[in-house]
C-alpha cells in the first residue's frame, strides 16, 4: 500500500476515535481498541495476528505502568486523608503572603498534584479555594483557575503521572531528565497561564455561590509541613537521584547498581508508599487495618485509566506493525516542520477533539515516534512538547472542563474565557520552552 493510503487510514482512524467517543459515547478504551482493529484490517494485517498485536501493545505498556499508577493512587489517598494538602496551602500562605493567593494555589496544585490524577486532585483541593477566597476576600475564580491549570500541567508533563510516564516509555526517553524538564517547564507554564494571565483579569470574576464543605487551613490535626513536602516529593527525589548520581558512581559498581535499583520508578514509588504509610498514616494514629481499607478503596477509580492507557499502547503497536509509522516518517520527514512542533500540534488537536489528555498524548507519541527514530532530536524534549500540546484547548469535550465549571459555579462562557484560555496559554508557553531547550539538549 502507498504511503498516502496508509496515512489516509491513520487519519480516518483518528476521526473514528473522535466519533466513537464524542458522538456515540463509547468508552475511550473500547474506541481505541476498535480503531486499532480498523487499522489492522484496512492495512491487510492477517486476522490471526491482530489479537496478538493488541495483546503485545497492552502488555508492553501496562507492564511498566500498572504498578506506578497503583502506587501513585495510594500516595494520593494518604495525602487526602492526612490533611497534607491543607498543610501545604497553609505553609505556602504563611511564607509567600496572603496577597500571593493565586501563586499559592498554583503551587499547591503543582505540588499536591504530583501523586494524584487531575480530576481527583481538583476535587481534593477545591475546598481550599473556598476557604482561602473567603478568608482573603478574593474571587474564587481568580485562585481556582491557577489551581486547575497547575493540576492539568503537572498531569501532562511530569512523571510519575500515568500519561507522562507512558509517553516517556513509548519514546524511549530518560525519566529523570523528563522529570527535571517537566518540573522546570511546568512551573513556568502554570505560572504564565494560571497566575500571570489571571492577574490581568479585573472584571467579571464573581459567580454564584456553590455549596462546599468548609475545611480549616490550620490546626493541630494536620501533619507537619516538612514531612508532608518530603513524602510527596520522595518519589521524584529517588528517581532524580538515578539521573544525578549514576554518572558519578559509574555503571558497573555496586553503588551504581543500588542507585539504579532505588531510582527505578517502580522501586521509587513502592518505597514512597511505605514511607507515606508511616509519615501520613501510622504516625498520625491510623492502624494497618484502616490503611488497608484506604489502599483497597483507592484502586477502584483507576480501572478506567488503566484500560485507556492499555488500549492506547495497543493502538500504537498496531500503527507500528501495520507500517503506518514508517509511512509517516517518510512523508513528514520531508516537510519543513520541526518534530517538536508536530508533536505539540498533534497532541493539541487530539485533546481538543477527543477530550482526553491521556488519549491525545499516547496517540501523539505513537505517531511522532517514527519521525525521531534515527535522529538526534532529544526524546525528552519531545515528551515535553507532547505533554504541552495536551494541556491546551481544554474544552467541553474534556470532563475536567465540566468538573471545574460546576465546582467553581462558572458559566460556559466564563470557562472558555478563563480556564480554556489559561490552559492554552500554558500550552503555547510549553511549546516555546521546548524549542528553547532543544538548543541546549
Amino acid at each position: 500500500m502507498s504511503d498516502f493510503g496508509l496515512i489516509s487510514i491513520l487519519v480516518i482512524s483518528i476521526v473514528l476515535i473522535v466519533f466513537l467517543i464524542t458522538k456515540l459515547k463509547i468508552h475511550a478504551f473500547l474506541s481505541l481498541s476498535l480503531a486499532g482493529i480498523f487499522v489492522a484490517l484496512c492495512t491487510g494485517m492477517p486476522l490471526d495476528k491482530i489479537a496478538g498485536t493488541l495483546e503485545k501493545g497492552v502488555g508492553g505498556t501496562l507492564g511498566f505502568l500498572a504498578i506506578i499508577i497503583g502506587c501513585g493512587t495510594i500516595l494520593g489517598k494518604m495525602l487526602e486523608v492526612s490533611g497534607g494538602a491543607q498543610k501545604i496551602a497553609a505553609a505556602l500562605l504563611d511564607k509567600l503572603g496572603k496577597d500571593k493567593a493565586a501563586l499559592v494555589m498554583m503551587l499547591v496544585g503543582f505540588i499536591a498534584g504530583i501523586p494524584v490524577f487531575v480530576e481527583v486532585g481538583f476535587v481534593l483541593l477545591v475546598p481550599l479555594v473556598f476557604v482561602v477566597a473567603k478568608e482573603l476576600g478574593v474571587s474564587r475564580i481568580k485562585i481556582g483557575i491557577p489551581l486547575a491549570t497547575a493540576l492539568m500541567t503537572v498531569h501532562c508533563i511530569v512523571p510519575p503521572h500515568p500519561a507522562a510516564t507512558a509517553i516517556t516509555s513509548i519514546l524511549g526517553a530518560e525519566i529523570g531528565k523528563v522529570i527535571l524538564l517537566g518540573l522546570t517547564c511546568g512551573l513556568i507554564c502554570a505560572s504564565t497561564g494560571g497566575v500571570i494571565y489571571m492577574h490581568f483579569i479585573k472584571k467579571d470574576l464573581e459567580c454564584a455561590e456553590v455549596e462546599n464543605g468548609a475545611i480549616a487551613l490550620k490546626g493541630d490535626h494536620l501533619p507537619g509541613a516538612g514531612i508532608t513536602f518530603f513524602t510527596i516529593l520522595l518519589p521524584l527525589i529517588l528517581m532524580l537521584s538515578k539521573t544525578v548520581l549514576l554518572p558519578i558512581a559509574g555503571k558497573t559498581s555496586g553503588a551504581a547498581l543500588l542507585i539504579a535499583f532505588i531510582g527505578n520508578p517502580i522501586t521509587a514509588l513502592i518505597i514512597s508508599v511505605f514511607v507515606a504509610y508511616f509519615t501520613l498514616g501510622l504516625s498520625r494514629g491510623l492502624n494497618m487495618g484502616r490503611i488497608l481499607d484506604l489502599t483497597s478503596g483507592s484502586f477502584a477509580p483507576i480501572a478506567g485509566v488503566l484500560l485507556i492507557i492499555g488500549a492506547g499502547g495497543a493502538f500504537n503497536e498496531i500503527l507500528v506493525a501495520s507500517g503506518i509509522g514508517e509511512a509517516l516518517k517518510r512523508v513528514l520527514s520531508g516537510l519543513p516542520l520541526s518534530p517538536i512542533f508536530l508533536a505539540w500540534i498533534i497532541a493539541l488537536v487530539l485533546h481538543m477533539a477527543v477530550g482526553s489528555a491521556t488519549v491525545a498524548m499516547l496517540s501523539a507519541a505513537g505517531i511522532v515516534l517514527p519521525l525521531i527514530s534515527g535522529t538526534n532530536v532529544s526524546r525528552e524534549i519531545i515528551c515535553i512538547a507532547v505533554g504541552s500540546g495536551a494541556i491546551g484547548l481544554t474544552l467541553v469535550t474534556d470532563s475536567l472542563f465540566w468538573l471545574v465549571k460546576e465546582c467553581l459555579g462558572m458559566s460556559v462562557n466564563q470557562m472558555l474565557k478563563y480556564f480554556t484560555t489559561a490552559t492554552t496559554i500554558a500550552s503555547v508557553v510549553g511549546l516555546g520552552l521546548s524549542f528553547v531547550l532543544s538548543f541546549v539538549f
